[in-house]
């Protein structure tokens, strides 16, 4: 049996194998090692939770000469796509670093540039950074990678996934031509091959397991369901099976907090985590899923390589992510370092190509679970439709999908919708059916929304083709009179009663309410034609001067000098 003695590290690297507590290399770690020890570029594929961190930092750390720390640039540079990852490989490098006596700092967007700076001024040698964050500063001209010796790309195709060739294509531009470049994920593909080769030279392969090949501890299972109810089945799992940790992982921030919620209410302790949540909150909500004081964890696929907790009991997919790889990342959370790990995944009518393109990357067909109580129904992802599988226990044919099956797949590989924005449709049809199910109020149909459209053109319209001549002035005294009528009034039903006048006045035989209306109108129409006539006037005098002509000389008696324009239609 190897033993990291045997991999030729130094002995300040075998004293930081100690205290992490590590007994014998990783199959990664047991052919990664020696290349980087010898100074070489590496590629290096592997699964999920099987030693990757260990596997770069050892050999660099361990024979990186130590320095009295002081204003100096770093000499190796850790690029990882997310700050979760940044913060799971710094806590890795500082109990490595705390043996090798060398300083770690780490950068990471949502936090403020402040203390992160006057760390990188004070002087480092391992500067672990995401890409946008590093960037920034490189902007500023707080960072200098000049002596940087060795180049570690982390989770590579999890960056290009993510958009961030540009800035790395950036970061590598600013470092030697001389440096060791080692590069680690968990897949590797043709895009980082053709993308990311190039910043190789003479690269040793180490493919300790193909693409999509999951932790052989990790058992995995599939539970059909519909999708309004997901959230019933997700609790009845939970008291069956138990909640000591376990990882829920959502589609969507909303989905995330809507799963959150209804555990709360349903009486777990449940932390959620996503990309709106700020760096604090993450923090709080990882602490007490570390310390047990939340027991249930929801959160989305940007965590899913960020997340580093022991003892995970088992991984639920509330939903199935929308690539196939991050399947592989998500349940990579649970059976980490040998440890034997459970991941239940829940499958709708409306995600059976996805579990498709999952069960052919992964290379085999994952079986159903039977909850004793809740029942659920096989058939909803077997039968009918061009999507639906072969059956699972009478060893049926697979794939299944008739004769259109070709030219439905070349209309998808043209274009249209994606598969994403489709399942957000079906997700919102099944919601509608459960609140009809439990009585609830639907979304306004389309006629109803339709008909309010409607009537709001018109109004608009209305208001857009009022007259010029005092019209808009005339509409206002109606609203106000359309207005002041609907307020209760004195005797209305509703409003203060009558007056002591109005009671006398009734007693007497007559009610002077319908008297007191009719001035009313006659005072407000009366208004509305002096206002009419002042606007006249208004309109007149700014006519004249625009024509150079005195304003005693307008009138329907005496004709505008130096103008023929007819300004009797003004005047009443």
């Amino acid at each position: 049996m190897t033993t990291f003695a045997d991999l030729g590290l130094s002995e300040r690297a075998l004293n930081a194998v100690e205290k992490l507590g590590y007994d014998t290399p990783t199959p990664v770690q047991e052919q990664a090692i020696p290349y980087v020890m010898e100074g070489r570029d590496v590629i290096a594929a592997a699964s999920t939770g099987t030693g990757k961190t260990a596997a770069f930092l050892l050999p660099t750390m361990g024979s990186m000469p130590s320095v009295k720390r002081g204003r100096r640039p770093p000499r190796m540079l850790v690029v990882s796509p997310t700050r979760e990852l940044a913060q799971q490989i710094a806590h890795t490098a500082m109990q490595v670093g705390r043996k090798t006596n060398h300083f770690v700092t780490t950068v990471f967007g949502g936090s403020s540039y402040g203390p992160q700076i006057n760390e990188i001024r004070r002087g480092t040698d391992i500067l672990i950074a995401t890409p946008g964050r590093l960037n920034d500063l490189i902007d500023r001209e707080v960072v200098d990678l000049g002596a940087i010796e060795v180049l570690v790309l982390d989770e590579a195709d999890r960056m290009l996934d993510m958009g961030f060739l540009p800035d790395v294509t950036k970061i590598v531009e600013q470092t030697p031509t001389d440096r060791q470049t080692l590069l680690f994920s968990a897949t590797i593909d043709e895009s980082i091959q053709n993308n990311l080769g190039s910043l190789l030279r003479d690269p040793a392969v180490v493919e300790v397991s193909r693409n999509g090949e999951t932790a052989r501890t990790v058992e995995q299972f599939i539970l059909p369901i519909k999708n309004f109810q997901k959230q019933e089945l997700l609790e009845a799992l939970l008291e069956e099976k138990g909640h000591e940790r376990v990882i829920v992982f959502a589609r969507t921030k909303f989905r995330t907090e809507e799963c959150m919620e209804a555990l709360r209410a349903a009486g777990y302790q449940a932390e959620s985590i996503h990309s709106d949540k700020n760096q604090s909150q993450r923090r709080r909500a990882l602490n007490a899923f570390r310390k047990g004081d939340a027991k249930v964890l929801v959160a989305t696929d940007v965590l899913a390589r960020g997340i580093d907790v022991p003892e995970v009991d088992y991984v639920v997919n509330f939903d199935l992510p929308d690539m196939p790889e991050d399947y592989v990342h998500r349940i990579g959370r649970t059976g980490r370092a040998g440890e034997e790990g459970l991941a239940i995944s829940f499958v709708t009518r409306e995600s059976r190509k996805t579990l498709r393109e999952i069960e052919h990357l992964i290379g085999k067909d994952l079986p159903y679970m039977e909850l004793e109580s809740f029942e659920t129904d096989p058939s909803l992802i077997e039968k009918g439709g061009k999507d639906a599988k072969g059956s699972r226990r009478g060893g049926g044919k697979r794939g299944g999908a008739g004769r259109n099956e070709g030219r439905n797949r070349s209309r998808n590989e043209r274009g249209g919708r994606r598969e994403g924005q489709r399942r957000d449709r079906d997700e919102a049809r099944g919601r509608d059916e459960h609140d009809k199910r439990r009585g609830g109020a639907g979304r306004p149909g389309k006629s109803t929304r339709t008909s309010e459209r409607g009537r709001d053109a018109a109004k608009a319209n209305e208001r857009s083709t009022r007259g010029f001549r005092g019209d808009f002035h005339t509409s206002q005294e109606q609203d106000k009179r359309s207005r002041f009528a609907s307020r209760p009034q004195k005797g209305a039903k509703g409003g203060r009663g009558p007056s002591r006048t109005d009671r006398t006045d009734e007693r007497r035989g007559g009610y002077r309410g319908s008297n007191r209306d009719e001035r009313r109108d006659e005072r407000s129409e009366r208004r509305s034609e002096n206002s009419n006539a002042r606007n006249a006037q208004q309109r007149i005098r700014q006519t004249a001067k625009k024509h150079q002509v005195n304003d005693q000389a307008v009138g329907p008696d005496k004709p505008a000098k130096f103008s023929t324009y007819d300004y009797s239609k003004f005047v009443k």
